[in-house]
């Protein structure tokens, strides 16, 4: 299958409706399956079970799952305004897939499907003796099923929006896609360098939106059967325009439209973007969160020193490979990608809290010891930027700190990096 389309497939997932109708048909699916016993048991083997009193435990079903299902809905979705509200709109893609509140939304819509399909099929006499035994062993399953997903969602829905929550689920987010790209800095493909760089014939976007995944096997395939080579000009997270380009190709002249519109089919490109393949959107929405505490209206700034602290953990693991004795492998050698620059990493995660937080000095501080702690790691760049940051966040704290003494106490920490 096209990987393009795999990740589409795969993006369904976060839908609300998906694993619902996959519990629905899976509930359907099971009481009509009770039908078979009929045929591969006989009906002397079973215990007898009478229809009443399956015919019970699935009205009992049926009249309580559907009004627990309603009240789920609306807890999540008092959940999902909360963390648009108390940390960024951004964020409501993580809570919307949590994979907690959907088990249990889907588990309370199956069971009551499977109660309805089953009470039908008994007050049709669809089932023999061997049929409703299974259809009791099935309910009394559901039952079990039912009550240890509502007791498990209990506890997590009184956490599920709360900010403390949003921010491990975006810090959660951030490292999974980090990690990810560590195992593949390139993308499998060659690292960009003055060498390898390409000038030649550039493609660009025919749609607006940001990158959400490159099928880099595509582009390879691509690029051998056309004897090419192919530079990525726009990694996953980049705002692409019609007058920016998506690839450059090792191509002299024009190419034509059957190329170009191969060459475009290997990029989805949406409204928003993506934690799966972006690295960088997970720090953004860290940053944002950390924001909005600082903003005059919350003032909260000890959930901006949470995140700082969360920005060092997530820089820090960027510096370490997966495996320091293994160099990742080149399997698209035709393809040539860019680095994630390091620069960028930066300013998506402490530009923000340097400005909203310049007149906090207990930020200033956190921030400056931040600074320190990651100038200290081996790892190109690292120091360099750390010490920029650091300078840019004392000048904003320079105009912005009303005490001498509360500046000076800033300073002193700068130095020490």
């Amino acid at each position: 299958m096209n990987n393009r389309i795999l990740f589409k497939i795969l993006q369904l997932r976060k839908r609300l409706w998906a694993r619902p109708l996959l519990f629905c048909i899976m509930a359907v699916l099971a009481a009509a399956l009770a039908h078979l016993t009929d045929f591969v048991v006989r009906d002397d083997l079973p215990p007898q079970i009478s229809r009443d009193t399956v015919d019970s435990l699935l009205t009992i079903i049926s009249s309580s799952m559907l009004a627990v299902a309603t009240f789920a809905v609306g807890s999540m979705v008092s959940a999902y305004a909360s963390a648009g509200q108390a940390a960024t709109p951004r964020a409501f893609f993580l809570v919307l897939d949590d994979d907690v509140s959907q088990t249990a939304l889907s588990s309370f819509i199956g069971a009551f499907i499977f109660s309805i399909v089953g009470l039908i099929a008994l007050k049709t006499e669809f089932y023999g003796p061997a049929g409703i035994f299974a259809m009791f062993l099935l309910t009394i399953s559901i039952f079990a099923w039912v009550i240890l997903t509502f007791v498990r969602w209990v506890d997590n829905i009184a956490r599920l929006g709360r900010l403390g929550s949003t921010i491990d689920k975006a810090e959660d987010a951030a490292e999974a896609s980090i990690r990810d790209r560590l195992s593949q800095p390139y993308l499998g493909g060659v690292r960009q360098t003055e060498k390898t760089a390409l000038k030649g014939y550039a493609v660009h976007a025919s749609q607006i939106g940001y990158v959400q995944y490159v099928d880099v096997q595509a582009l390879q395939q691509i690029a051998e059967a056309h004897g090419l080579h192919i530079m990525l000009a726009a990694l996953p997270g980049t705002f692409v325009t019609h007058d920016r380009a998506l690839v450059v190709l090792n191509h002299g002249g024009m190419i034509d439209d059957d190329l170009r519109a191969e060459i475009e089919d290997c990029f989805v490109i949406g409204n928003n973007r993506s934690f799966e393949e972006d690295p960088r959107f997970g720090l953004i929405v860290l940053s944002e969160i950390s924001a909005r505490a600082l903003s005059p209206g919350v003032n909260d700034p000890g959930t901006a020193i949470v995140t700082i602290g969360r920005f060092v953990k997530l820089l820090a693991l960027w510096t370490r490979p997966e495996d320091p004795d293994s160099p990742p492998q080149i399997k698209y050698d035709r393809l040539i990608v860019p680095e994630i620059a390091l620069d960028e990493m930066f300013d998506d995660a402490f530009t923000a809290i340097a400005r909203d937080g310049a007149g906090t000095v207990e930020v200033g501080i956190r921030l400056q010891k931040a600074f320190r702690s990651l100038a200290r790691i081996s790892y190109p760049g690292m120091r360099d930027q750390a010490l920029r940051h650091s300078g840019l966040a004392l000048k904003r704290a320079r105009q912005a700190l009303p005490l001498e003494e509360d500046y000076a106490r800033l300073e002193a920490v700068a130095r020490t990096i």
